[in-house]
């Protein structure tokens, strides 16, 4: 269990925490939520011991493992799956134990008992797995992790994070990274996840197919929800209302208060009562108004021409070498009225369609046709890197556009959430959100009639991401959209592109579909590698298959022998609830004063009665409990 009392956390000036209090119990999945510098990345790197409280107290237990996802990936020699084992820390001190004491044969006894605890000997398939998983080739396992690049060596930290075998695990934007396939993967892999789970993610559908809770951080407290994002939504503005209510009556109070020793302090015969309205006001605890709105405003200005079709592709081949193009042979339309989304797995081509489309890249062969008026707001992450870090959004904005007003521009700018100084700061200490939102106002403002964008919500938090859906259902232009941010394409494309095979095909299905269809694809292929190996590698790989299939079919029996168990702990553990619930009800009535008049007497002694028989029951079942729990860890699935 983890427990923050009375505690206060700061970056220099700001009080990112003021008397925070917080309890987070085991198995609990915990999404973490709120604006970008509200202090949630901060709060992982307290409970990981890198921040120290201010004041207050953080209570962890000992000997506790926290697994986290590195934010650097040295260029290192070892292969790719020696990296990720390294995530087990316990597996490989004794791994080196082992190496130290070869010939001390009762030392080796113990360490190699000690490596079967701590499932040492399927150590190497399990991190197979973790590999396969997040979209490793079998082959790419074994290169060196300085030959990959730095999205790829982000998921192999990832990768290595959920190697560990944590109490806690802590994910701050593990998606970013991944592609729509690899997301779904690592939504499977994290509900099975029997530690303490907390992810910083700014997307819902993640999010809502991973957790059970939202803990808020906002206003330098931590304020946790029960259910997903969408619960959490509406119990925030349920107590916000509230809040806003008590504000308002508070405010009429001090008005009224403020009246009075205005009006009668300078009378003697008054001046008592006064100068007590006046310490009321003093002592009074103010509550602070609701605040509930969105910082963002901004929508898509009108596009100054349409041209059906927008751009056209004919026998075009796409890619950075002629002798092996990514896409071939493209022969495509895109109408002015088109809302698409891009699918495939990483590498299939979706950007490099994107800058085909945008003229970022040169055609290995075949032609590309715009029409007459074509304007393109294209948006990747080099037009975020193009940003001049010395100068502010404001000059950026007169940059583009010289001959518009100062004034309009910091209202259009204000509508991104650079207000006053910010407007004129330099870009250079923004964060990675900040000059995304930039980046999005620049293309913003030249109102295109073709939207091009390849994920655009990185480093978005979910109030900018909103937003962003919003105006991109009233965009009157066609869009086009790489993302792995599924409640932002559910909400803005109509139609579906899939790239494979280096084609570009109608998908005739929703996003639901494809994920049927791409992990049915991933498993298809998994199993020809699996083949493959084995007529490479003869017998060694046939016992390697027929082991996996030993051990699905173990995990099978033990899950038939576990579930009736599992159903009888469901029944006792209701049970318990509804007993502990009387339980409490009754020993508040017995603590209450009154029913030891003697005019109670008949109801304090069905009091007294009652509770000893919840008391004989809840020790019952307790007891049940227990056993039942016993006989499950007895029966463990690998």
């Amino acid at each position: 269990m983890i427990r923050l009392k009375s505690l206060t956390l700061r970056r220099g000036t700001k009080v990112l925490l003021d008397r925070a209090e917080l309890t987070l119990y085991p198995g609990s999945k915990v999404g973490v939520v709120g604006a970008n510098g509200a202090g949630k990345s901060s709060f992982f790197s307290l409970l990981r011991g890198e921040l120290h409280p201010d004041s207050g107290d953080l209570e962890l237990p000992p000997r506790l493992t926290i697994g986290h996802v590195a934010q650097e990936t040295p260029a290192l020699a070892c292969s790719a799956l020696d990296y990720v084992l390294d995530g087990d820390t316990e597996l490989r001190d004794i791994q080196r134990e082992l190496a130290a004491h070869e010939g001390d044969g009762l030392q080796h006894g113990e360490l190699l008992a000690r490596l079967d605890a701590v499932d040492g000997y399927t150590a190497q398939a399990r991190a197979a797995r973790l590999l396969s998983g997040l979209g490793f080739s079998q082959d790419e396992m074994s290169r060196p992790v300085s030959d990959f690049s730095g999205g790829w060596r982000m998921r192999l930290n990832l990768a290595q994070a959920l190697m560990c075998r944590s109490d806690i695990l802590l994910l701050d934007e593990p998606t970013n990274h991944l592609d729509l396939e690899t997301v779904v993967w690592l939504e499977n892999w994290l509900r099975s996840y029997q530690g303490l789970l907390l992810i910083i993610s700014h997307d819902r559908d993640f999010l809502d197919s991973t957790i059970n809770a939202i803990l808020h951080v906002g206003d330098a407290a931590l304020t946790l929800y029960t259910g997903n994002y969408e619960d959490f939504e509406n119990q925030r503005a349920q107590k916000l209302a509230q809040q806003q209510q008590a504000f308002d009556k508070q405010q009429r109070e001090i008005a009224h208060l403020q009246k009075f020793v205005d009006r009668f302090k300078a009378k003697a015969s008054k001046a008592r009562q006064a100068q007590s309205r006046v310490k009321a006001l003093e002592r009074m605890e103010r509550i602070a108004a609701a605040h509930v709105d969105s910082p963002f405003t901004f929508t898509f200005r009108e596009p100054e021409s349409s041209p059906n079709p927008l751009v056209r592709l004919e026998n075009v081949n796409a890619g950075y070498a002629v002798e092996s193009p990514i896409l071939r042979n493209l022969n495509l339309s895109l109408q002015n009225t088109a809302r698409l989304g891009l699918l495939g797995v990483n590498g299939a081509g979706k950007s490099t369609l994107i800058k085909t489309l945008a003229a970022e890249q040169e055609l290995l062969d075949g032609k590309r046709i715009e029409g007459k008026g074509l304007k393109i707001g294209y948006f990747a992450q080099h037009q975020v890197d193009a940003l001049r870090l010395d100068e502010s959004p404001l000059w950026h904005m007169q940059k583009l556009d010289p001959d518009t007003r100062e004034q309009e521009l910091r209202n259009f700018l204000g509508g991104f959430d650079f207000r006053g100084n910010m407007a004129s700061d330099p870009v250079g200490p923004f964060s990675g959100g900040e000059k995304a939102r930039l980046a999005l106002a620049l293309l913003i403002w030249q109102r295109p009639n073709l939207l091009l964008l390849d994920e655009p919500t990185n480093h978005l938090d979910i109030e900018m991401r909103q937003a962003l859906t919003q105006a991109l259902q009233d965009f009157e232009g066609a869009i086009i959209v790489v993302s792995h941010d599924r409640h932002l394409l559910r909400a803005t494309v109509d139609d579906f592109w899939l790239i494979e095979s280096g084609t570009v095909r109608a998908f005739d299905g929703d996003l639901d579909d494809y994920t049927r269809y791409s992990q049915e694809v991933r498993a298809s292929q998994q199993t020809l590698s699996e083949t493959q190996s084995a007529s490479t590698d003869g017998e060694i790989k046939v016992d390697r298959k027929a082991q996996k299939r030993a051990e699905a079919e173990n995990r099978q029996r033990l899950a038939v022998l576990r579930k009736p168990l599992e159903q009888q702990l469901a029944r006792i553990e209701k049970q318990m609830g509804t007993l502990t619930a009387e339980n409490e009800e009754l020993t508040a009535k017995l603590a209450d004063e009154a029913i030891y008049d003697p005019a109670s007497k008949d109801a304090l002694q069905t009091a007294l009665r009652r509770k000893a028989e919840v008391d004989a029951q809840l020790e019952e079942v307790e007891m049940n409990w227990l056993d039942i729990s016993g006989k499950l860890e007895e029966i463990t699935i690998d």
